[in-house]
């Protein structure tokens, strides 16, 4: 449902991103695994593949292997591993940057730049990982010795070929507007008549990609109290919900359902555009434009779910910068090339990214 991304959208002008992925031994096996078939479309959000056969997760472990073991943004070596398991028309879209990257050649000069701005003072800490096997996403932290500090999370899709063909990645904002971001989307929607509900089938889906695709596909244009009613039977009573635009997150039904009904402004239309095939937790891209601006923001969600009751445990929304490259994104990279941030937290004091 759109209404939980709105917050995701404003003040996110002031910051900027950079973040994790590839392996050659990896690309070796693919070809005896079983592949699944999915497209992105942009015009219409791209509907999840339906699950694999094979046990293996071919996107999911393909990205661990390319940074945990190749370690493709702190070595060259790795780098270049990344590029190598590109297909030839590999997008890149990290929104720290105006404009994407194409190509393997374009993807390898990237990735070079990445390791070279890291000045080997840091690594790439994957929090949570979906288990996509066409298309998964996942969470990450930049962490320095003892110290922790930019996060962020990077969607990733393969072909049919297991090649990397597109990858989107979003870091944090540095600035964390929290409640005025609501202000400013009441001022800027003011007058705005919502539009005709748009009738739904209920369903109860228990794959995490499905589970997406429903809250906001099925009911992204429903009448809002009703559809808000529908999705709170999602969510666990244990929820924990990381909006990067706050600095705290939401805990439990009752502060998720006050951020929902927060943030439900007519004249904001969210658009979600591609989706990954996971079953536990899944991660998806999105877009939302406001009110008759001709830009739009885009973002990134990550969901999981409890393994036994199928309800939401844990969310991660992290919104694009509109200023790229972000200036505080920029001046903390600077700063603190291996951590991102000008107060970094110690290691380990923030659980999966928290």
């Amino acid at each position: 449902m759109r209404k939980l991304l709105f917050v995701c959208i404003c003040f996110a002008a002031v910051e900027g991103f950079v973040g994790p992925l590839s392996t050659g031994k990896w690309r070796d096996s693919l070809g005896e695994i079983d592949h699944v078939g999915a497209t992105a479309v942009f015009a219409e959000p791209a509907r999840a593949p339906q699950p694999s056969n094979t046990k293996v997760k071919r996107a999911r472990e393909l990205i661990r292997c390319l940074i945990e073991e190749d370690k493709c943004y702190t070595t060259e070596s790795g780098a270049k591993q990344f590029a190598d398991v590109c297909a030839s028309n590999v997008v890149i879209a990290d929104c720290f940057f105006p404009q994407p990257f194409n190509g393997k050649s374009e993807a390898l000069t990237y990735m070079l730049e990445r390791v070279a701005q890291r000045k080997e003072k840091s690594n790439v800490r994957i929090d949570k990982i979906s288990d996509g096997d066409k298309a998964c996403g996942f969470a990450w932290t930049w962490t320095c010795g003892d110290e922790e500090g930019l996060r962020g999370t990077t969607f990733v899709e393969l072909n049919d070929s297991g090649e990397i063909q597109y990858l989107q990645e979003i870091p944090e904002p540095i600035y964390k507007p929290g409640d005025l971001t609501k202000q400013l989307l009441e001022a800027i929607t003011q007058g705005f008549e919502p539009k005709p509900p748009v009738p739904y089938e209920k369903r109860r889906p228990t794959r995490a990609c499905e589970v997406a695709e429903y809250l906001f596909v099925d009911l992204n244009k429903a009448e809002p109290v009703e559809a808000t009613n529908e999705l709170m039977t999602f969510f666990d009573d244990n929820v924990i919900y990381r909006d990067f635009n706050f600095e705290e997150v939401l805990r439990g039904p009752t502060e998720v359902r006050q951020f929902v009904d927060d943030f439900n402004f007519p004249g904001i239309e969210f658009r979600p555009i591609r989706f990954d095939d996971g079953d536990v937790s899944t991660c998806f891209t999105w877009e939302i434009a406001i009110a008759d601006a001709p830009d739009t923001i885009k973002g990134i969600s990550f969901y999981e779910l409890d393994p036994e009751t199928r309800k939401i445990i844990y969310v991660r929304d992290v919104p694009e910068s509109a200023i790229k490259p972000p200036i505080l994104g920029t001046w903390a990279r600077n700063l603190r090339p291996g951590l991102g941030v000008f107060q970094p937290v110690p290691i380990g004091s923030r659980p999966n990214g928290m």
